[in-house]
């Protein structure tokens, strides 16, 4: 199993001469079986370029919780103005 995850290796298991079991790490299966969709490869493209891909899940939320306060911050204003 660790030759199927770090080197992307398949193995067919045969049962009495018969293809019984394919052994494939997720992310092999992933790509082979269900790839992404071009618009998610360019999201994910453009991520990069900007650096995105680096960023932590606890700066994600960071970023997410902000964009959510303003968001919150304009429609409270928008609505005081009516």
């Amino acid at each position: 199993m660790t030759r199927a995850v770090k080197h992307s290796d398949r193995f067919l298991v045969e049962r009495n001469g018969d293809p019984a079991v394919l052994i494939l790490s997720i992310a092999d299966y992933v790509k082979t079986f269900a790839p992404a969709q071009d618009w998610l490869k360019a999201l994910w493209d453009s991520a990069k370029r900007h650096g995105l891909d680096k960023l932590t899940p606890k700066e994600i939320d960071a970023e997410i919780a902000a964009s959510r306060r303003e968001r919150r911050a304009r429609k409270a204003k928008s609505e005081s103005g009516r």
